[in-house]
């Protein structure tokens, strides 16, 4: 059985999860503790990073490098594109989508957390006690604003416009890259996930998010695509235990 180890909010961690369902393979989640609960990550890979994957004596880290043991266990469906161009193609937006994406997300979303304590608790792990729960929901505002004072406007109006262009570009195909699914798809969609958080997100986050992007009519076809490809995936997950 394969376990995966993970933080449930972490958008590399969904990304993989999209891809074991994708997959249809069977699984089951170890959720980790920030912290205490890294060291035993720690002693599986050496590094205290999440996700890992644990596959008998295979152990691996990073989720591109995830995906790519997983490809090398089953082909269907295939993931990253046989045909040269889409290959290339796939794995420049997945790298775009690891990282200049998920760093501007992630602004969003502690902007978001400043201004809303109910989004802040809900983010904190379950495990965590109550009381140190109800501490971050009632930090003052003007504590939490001094966390985002720094942070360039500029860098919202770059995302912005990069989600206003896959929003058209989704509105006339299905795919961001060739005919079916692959790595493209699930990098941009598991990262999707903070700025409006899907069904998938739990009751506590479920209708939460960024102001100014999860109710943008502009978005509005993004987030659906986001939200029928998951749908797909839930419907193929082999009932993870």
């Amino acid at each position: 059985m394969l376990e995966l180890y993970q933080f449930q909010h972490s958008t590399f961690c969904l990304k993989v999860r999209m891809v074991l369902q994708a997959k249809k393979m069977s699984y089951r989640t170890i959720e980790i503790t920030p912290g205490i609960g890294q060291v035993n990550v720690f002693k599986l890979s050496g590094q205290r990073k999440v996700p890992l994957l644990k596959d008998g004596e295979n152990v691996v880290a990073d989720s591109s490098a995830i995906i790519e043991y997983l490809e090398n266990i089953t082909k269907e469906p295939q993931l990253i594109p046989s045909e040269p161009q889409e290959s290339t193609n796939a794995h420049i937006i997945e790298d775009w989508a690891d990282t200049t994406l998920a760093k501007e997300i992630r602004i969003e979303l502690i902007k978001a957390a400043a201004i809303d304590p109910s989004l802040r608790e809900a983010l904190l792990p379950e495990d965590l006690p109550e009381s140190f729960k109800d501490l971050i929901s009632k930090l003052p505002l003007e504590f939490m604003n001094g966390f985002t004072q720094a942070i360039n406007n500029e860098k919202s109006n770059n995302l912005l416009n990069s989600l206003e262009k896959i929003s058209n570009l989704v509105k006339t195909q299905q795919w961001l890259v060739g005919n079916s699914l692959s790595i493209a798809d699930i990098a941009v969609a598991s990262q999707l996930s903070l700025l409006s958080f899907p069904t998938s997100s739990g009751e506590s986050l479920f209708g939460k998010g960024c102001p100014g992007y999860k109710d943008n009519p502009l978005l509005e076809p993004l987030f659906n695509w986001r939200n029928n490809l998951e749908q797909l995936l839930l419907e193929r997950d082999p009932a993870q235990i």
